[in-house]
């Protein structure tokens, strides 16, 4: 770990998508962070599944997400991230079929890069200098993971968990699927861990879960054993940071019980803070007696967006970071 003020301090951060990207946004506006975005790799919707279905690589959206977010805002860096985000358009009814129709160009890239380099981390390396990326992309596996699930049905009009569970295949299929979510595992069960995620995890001076798919996007992180394993010998603090709105996936899942879901995954897990915004969290003492037993204290704060809508705000989030991990903001 980092003893010294003039050391940059080493951030690990997991997860996945858009709640990725908003904790890495907001980082990424505090001096002094030497920041690692470890990023999981069961995506099988959209322009990643197409991708992977086709040339068995890795899910690049997710991966391409955070070097959005990581990237240089401004200079030719800053266009070349706007190009990796665009997506090619469906065209007309009249037209034929577009292939490329709603891949984006930075998935592209990245699988290009993928097959002509043969490694995954030196393909990340190199579009991360392409958008001048302030911090490293890494996925959690070399390979590509499935998801599967457990879910039991909510009965009508009660709306209680009841019938014989039905297994949900995919990551897309678990993150819509509608019942009371039961487990959720990875296939292989035992994935091979980045060897570059486990030396930054070992360095680390903070691990950062959270926000994001809860079943999705962070908890894979934890069935990952020799990630796994590297997390609980890592002499870093932790940091998690709550969601501030039920997706299909945790419908019905409070916030105490998306805190109980981390040691259920991973037993002995240990954290030292906890984040949730003040408005969202409703009524705060569940969710501290849950931070406690994780041996942190809950931290409540306006980190959400002012406008309504159930995205964290990246200003107010970086303001808050910033006396957590011990920076200024830039």
């Amino acid at each position: 770990m980092n003893e010294s003020a003039n050391e940059p301090v080493r951030i690990v951060a997991f997860g996945g998508g858009h709640g990725l990207g908003a904790s890495l946004s907001a980082l990424v506006d505090i001096d002094g962070l030497d920041l690692t975005a470890v990023v999981t790799v069961g995506d099988d919707g959209g322009s990643s599944g197409r991708l992977r279905a086709v040339l068995g690589t890795l899910p690049p959206g997710d991966l391409r997400q955070a070097l959005a977010a990581l990237a240089a805002p401004v200079t030719d860096a800053g266009a070349v991230a706007s190009l990796f985000q665009y997506r090619f358009q469906p065209g007309t009814d009249a037209e034929p079929a577009r292939p490329l129709a709603g891949h984006a160009v930075g998935n592209l890239v990245l699988c290009g890069l993928f097959e002509k380099l043969g490694d995954p981390v030196a393909a990340l390396d190199h579009a991360a200098a392409m958008v001048q990326a302030r911090g490293r992309v890494l996925p959690m596996s070399p390979i590509p993971i499935t998801i599967e699930a457990d879910f039991r049905p909510y009965s009508r009009p009660s709306h209680q968990p009841s019938g014989p569970v039905r297994t949900i295949v995919g990551q897309h299929a678990v993150a819509v699927a509608e019942g009371r979510l039961e487990a959720v595992r990875l296939t292989p069960i035992d994935p091979p861990a980045c060897t570059e995620a486990i030396q930054a995890v070992e360095h680390a001076d903070w691990l950062i879960f959270g926000p994001g798919s809860w079943y999705t996007s962070v908890i894979p992180h934890l069935l990952v054993p020799d990630l796994a394993k590297a997390i609980m010998a890592s002499r870093a603090k932790r940091l998690v940071i709550l969601n501030l709105a039920e997706e299909k996936e945790t419908k019905g899942l409070s916030l105490s019980d998306h805190l109980n879901a981390l040691t259920r995954y991973l037993p002995g897990l240990r954290a030292d803070v906890v984040l949730a915004d003040q408005k969202a969290v409703g009524d705060p003492d569940p969710v501290r007696r849950a931070a406690e037993e994780l041996g942190a204290s809950l931290l409540l704060a306006p980190i959400a967006r002012a406008d309504g809508t159930p995205r964290h705000d990246p200003v107010a989030l970086t303001a808050t970071l910033a006396p957590i991990v011990g920076r200024t903001i830039a």
